[in-house]
């Protein structure tokens, strides 16, 4: 019986017994049609892992029992916030389903001056939740014992001026930094733009604001691609890989 990976929103402790939050009684109940003495392995971001086992069902709810506690996946020495511009289709939920892989820590969704998704308050509300849930969902995956925040959409020039990192990069295809020349932060923010790119009146304000720009060798990546390729470098250069 294999053990499944579980991320709950609540407090959880050992020899505890506890009623799952309705979503994951559904998952465990209805989805995987779990049984009693099903292990699981819950986790609620506080970087903690607590192994439990299903001790009853009914039509609504799953009720499960805590045994132990242990330390979970230890996050990456390097602290790093991704400013993503949002793209259409799936591609955002790409961005994000691979850059919690990649062990990021924060994502901002923005809005440019080519970004082709507005959003108003009711959808906006929808895709964060759905935004979320991705990201949950691709911690219960990879191991990942914390859970990265999804924070609210802002204009790009706004998170220009108040993001705070030891070194910040934005992607640019023509001017660039050799990383390796670059001092060892212990965090880093990261601005990916558009579908069309960034113009050069953002890269300028960009970089204003004391960010350098990278480029990712001798092609150009795709907006969903380039968040991927970025964190893999700085995770390689700075990071746990």
């Amino acid at each position: 019986m294999r053990t499944v990976r579980l991320y709950v929103n609540c407090p959880l402790a050992a020899s505890f017994a506890l009623e799952l939050p309705p979503e994951a009684s559904h998952y465990v109940g209805k989805v995987l049609r779990a049984k009693p003495e099903q292990s699981l392995q819950l986790f609620n971001g506080d970087g903690q892992e607590y192994s439990a086992t299903v001790t009853a069902l009914n039509k609504k709810s799953v009720t499960v029992a805590i045994q132990e506690t242990t330390n979970g996946q230890a996050p990456s020495p390097l602290h790093t916030h991704l400013g993503q511009v949002m793209s259409r289709g799936d591609r955002m939920d790409y961005a994000i389903q691979k850059a919690t892989e990649m062990g990021v820590n924060q994502i901002t969704p923005l809005s440019s001056e080519r970004c082709e998704v507005k959003l108003d308050p009711k959808r906006l509300e929808k895709r964060l939740h759905h935004w979320r849930q991705i990201a949950i969902s691709a911690c219960e995956q990879s191991g990942r014992s914390d859970v990265p925040t999804i924070h609210e959409p802002m204009l790009l020039s706004q998170w220009i001026d108040t993001v705070q990192a030891q070194q910040k990069l934005v992607l640019h295809p023509h001017n660039t930094v050799r990383l390796t020349e670059l001092a060892t932060p212990t965090s880093c923010a990261l601005l990916i733009g558009p579908e069309g790119g960034l113009t050069e009146a953002e890269v300028s304000t960009a970089q204003a604001q004391d960010f350098q720009a990278m480029l990712m060798g001798p092609r150009i990546l795709r907006t969903e691609t380039a968040p991927v390729a970025s964190l893999a470098l700085l995770q390689h250069l700075w990071g746990d890989y």
